[in-house]
């Protein structure tokens, strides 16, 4: 298991600075391991392997990592959607990165109870730039509007930047202008502090890289 993980991370690594050398030589991409495919013995093989940063789609799934890798130093990303209800979990869990968050309500809930318990949590605005009924995210017209107004209301969220997930399509042309559409406004709000752009998955995250993407985030490619 451990030769197959090591060839798997070691080719996603691969493509990733293939793709970012296209955009330039300093451009840098973080890999985040998304869980949801595998078991806890492969995440220790893969820190053991240098991966450090791992997203959950689920609070739940992502409490049991948590809880039953404590003692490795990992960083959680929660990468899927929050219910409201689950977020004292999330709080109590202090991800390193809450990657979802995805609407002005959901910001205003979240602040109102981080306020509650004094803490804080770095967060970034999904945006559903493919403009699919299916997904979650602000829309891109009122993408740079919603995520000023975040920072203005809710000071216990420290907003990183933007994170998209690519149109459901299998033209790539529709998926690279869900992506370019993202990283546009990604640009626009580098002005007010954004530094992370978090667009590509499994399928896509080498177009994505090439659109801009400075962080992925890879499952099936690492755990198949």
């Amino acid at each position: 298991m451990k030769e197959k993980l090591r060839k798997n991370l070691d080719e996603v690594i691969w493509n990733i600075e293939q793709a970012r050398i296209t955009i330039n030589e300093h451009h840098i991409v973080k890999l985040v391991a998304v869980g949801k495919y595998s078991d806890e013995e492969s995440i220790k093989t893969l820190y053991e392997l240098g991966q450090r940063a791992f997203g959950e789609n689920q609070v739940q799934q992502l409490e049991t990592r948590v809880k039953n890798l404590e003692e490795l130093p990992l960083e959680w990303h929660m990468i899927g959607n929050l219910q409201s209800n689950k977020i004292n979990k999330l709080i109590e869990l202090r991800p390193t990165l809450f990657q979802s968050l995805d609407s002005l309500k959901l910001a205003l809930a979240l602040n109102k109870r981080l306020e509650t318990k004094g803490q804080k949590m770095s967060c970034l605005l999904q945006i559903n730039s493919a403009n699919e009924e299916s997904k979650y995210g602000v829309s891109s017209d009122e993408a740079i509007d919603i995520y000023q107004q975040i920072q203005e209301s809710c000071p216990q969220i420290n907003l990183k930047g933007v994170m998209s997930i690519g149109a459901h399509v299998d033209d790539e042309n529709i998926i690279q202008q869900s992506f370019e559409t993202t990283h546009t406004i990604y640009k626009k709000l580098q002005n007010s502090g954004a530094t992370i752009c978090s667009m590509g998955m499994s399928g896509d995250y080498e177009l994505a890289i090439k659109c801009g993407s400075n962080l992925v985030r890879v499952g099936s490619k690492i755990f198949k």
